[in-house]
């Protein structure tokens, strides 16, 4: 009988039921009571805990941040500057060509009439060495076509001739007037000095002798 109490388990249990010590450390450690769970507070409820302050780390970068900005804006003025000066330069250069263009303008012109003095150097001295008269005469007419013919030809300078026609307001100026009983409108009976036109536009009105009808 002292033997079959030995073997037999401690505890009063039922036969096969075995006690966890998990348990029993459980058992023996109540959890903690309702005010105790309300003394437990998490970290971010927690409301009365001032804002973090700007660290070093932050006002660095802020100062980087500034100073990038101030380059930028530099650089932006540079800019700006540069095409100003850039403008004032293209302006001038465009107002120097325009006078020269003005200023040179007549140059093919000019160079085409120094070839007509050219002929009259010649005539005259040609007159000094012969002293004819019909030969320098012929040689100023020849010139005179030479010169109205380059004129018209390369410049559009037009002579016109008025002696004749209907008298023009536009294209004469009466200098003199004559009656004429024979004639029903104003006629131009001589030209004093020719006019000219320009690719068809009056460049010079010719001054010319007008007729005046009887009754006017």
């Amino acid at each position: 009988m002292a033997k079959e109490d030995k073997l037999r388990p401690e505890h009063d249990g039922e036969p096969g039921e075995v006690q966890d010590d998990d348990q029993e450390e459980t058992s023996g450690n109540p959890g903690p009571s309702p005010g105790d769970q309300q003394s437990i507070q998490h970290p971010d409820d927690t409301t009365d805990e001032p804002a973090d302050e700007p660290t070093e780390e932050s006002g660095d970068a802020t100062t980087d941040l500034v100073a990038m900005l101030q380059e930028e804006n530099s650089e932006l003025k540079n800019q700006l500057l540069r095409k100003q000066a850039e403008f004032e330069n293209y302006r001038k250069r465009m107002i120097r060509d325009r006078e020269e263009a003005v200023q040179y303008s007549n140059r093919q012109l000019l160079l085409d009439l120094t070839t007509v003095i050219d002929d009259f150097e010649r005539a005259i001295a040609s007159a000094d060495e012969s002293h004819d008269y019909d030969a320098f005469h012929n040689g100023v007419v020849l010139i005179e076509k030479q010169l109205t013919g380059m004129l018209e030809r390369k410049w559009g300078l037009k002579r016109f001739e008025s002696e004749g026609q209907e008298f023009d307001p536009q294209r004469h100026e009466a200098v003199t007037t004559e009656p004429r009983e024979d004639l029903e409108t104003s006629v131009v009976l001589e030209d004093y000095q020719k006019g000219y036109t320009l690719h068809e536009r009056v460049l010079r009105s010719a001054k010319v002798k007008v007729s005046m009808p009887a009754g006017q």
